[in-house]
């Protein structure tokens, strides 16, 4: 009786590239360096422009700051607005305006967040709000409808130049994040967000970081896609 031969199971590139770059990097005495990965969990927030923070909370106002971000220069605001659904039965009372203003207001929410507002809401990129529903903030001075602008924001990583020649991705590219945890999870498709003064640091939603139990994991590692 003839066995068919076992099949050898395929090649992770990806990770064979990450042990000859530390062994190239051992042999000729440079350092282990390796890139320190963040995981955050980004909840519901919005981005305004400097004109609609003064129709929402008073003419000449500017947000203040009470939380820095682990990006530089990033913090969340002491502001929030109410945000309505269509048809102006739904709404969230308080959702966090992050800053610096930017020059478009921009609404970024979980799935289960659109659902609870009846909004059909796409994934994009931030600040890809190019026909996308819009909705209504209300602030304690004023109401702004956003005709567009409300998304469910695309997974990304940022990452420095320095970190992207570590993985050996370009910006734009697609990269992979495994958790480990009580509920292990393999998200694919990150988008890679590379740029000079960024720190390595992928973004969930709220509802990607409760499926994955992130709270309680016990490692996470990023790989580029094979």
């Amino acid at each position: 009786m003839s066995v068919a031969p076992r099949r050898k199971p395929p090649i992770d590139r990806a990770a064979v590239e990450r042990i000859v770059r530390q062994i190239v990097l051992e042999q000729i005495g440079g350092p282990a360096w390796q890139p320190q990965l963040v995981v955050s969990i980004s909840a519901r927030h919005c981005h305004l422009t400097d004109e609609h923070v003064e129709t929402l909370f008073g003419k000449g106002h500017q947000l203040t700051p009470v939380k820095d971000l682990y990006q530089e220069g990033f913090y969340a605001a002491e502001e929030t607005v109410m945000i309505v659904g269509p048809g102006r039965r739904r709404m969230l009372p308080t959702v966090r305006v992050l800053g610096p203003t930017r020059p478009r207001s921009q609404v970024e929410l979980a799935f289960t967040d659109a659902i609870s507002l009846g909004i059909d809401c796409p994934v994009r990129m931030s600040g890809k709000i190019e026909g996308t529903p819009g909705c209504v903030m209300v602030g304690p001075a004023g109401v702004v409808e956003l005709k567009e602008g409300v998304i469910r924001a695309e997974r990304h990583v940022h990452m420095s130049p320095r970190d992207a020649e570590y993985y050996g991705v370009a910006n734009g590219d697609r990269m992979n994040l495994r958790v480990d945890s009580s509920c292990p999870t393999i998200f694919e498709g990150l988008i890679v967000r590379a740029e000079e003064g960024i720190k390595l640091e992928v973004h969930l939603d709220t509802d990607e970081g409760n499926a994955a139990d992130l709270d309680h994991a016990t490692k996470v590692e990023l790989y580029r896609t094979p």
